[in-house]
């Protein structure tokens, strides 16, 4: 299967995500925050350092949830500047 390239905007949304992620995670380690998730540390740490800007819908909402952070909060605040 071929991947289409991925435009700037989910690049940025993507890098968005993972600051996010980053910034809720606080104190608490990758390693901690992962396991509460059911994700591996390394899924997290791709996605927090932007290597996986587009994660699956089910990762990112496991991982809300181990942050308590909402859907609606993590598209809001991962949505494009401006919208």
């Amino acid at each position: 299967m071929v991947r289409t390239p991925l435009t700037p905007e989910e690049r940025e949304r993507g890098e968005r995500l993972g600051r996010l992620l980053r910034e809720a995670r606080g104190p608490r380690s990758m390693a901690e925050v992962a396991a509460e998730a059911g994700v591996s540390a390394e899924t997290l740490r791709k996605i927090e350092t932007g290597r996986a800007p587009t994660p699956a819908f089910f990762t990112v909402a496991a991982l809300g949830a181990a942050l308590g952070l909402s859907m609606d909060e993590l598209a809001a605040r991962c949505a494009p500047v401006g919208v």
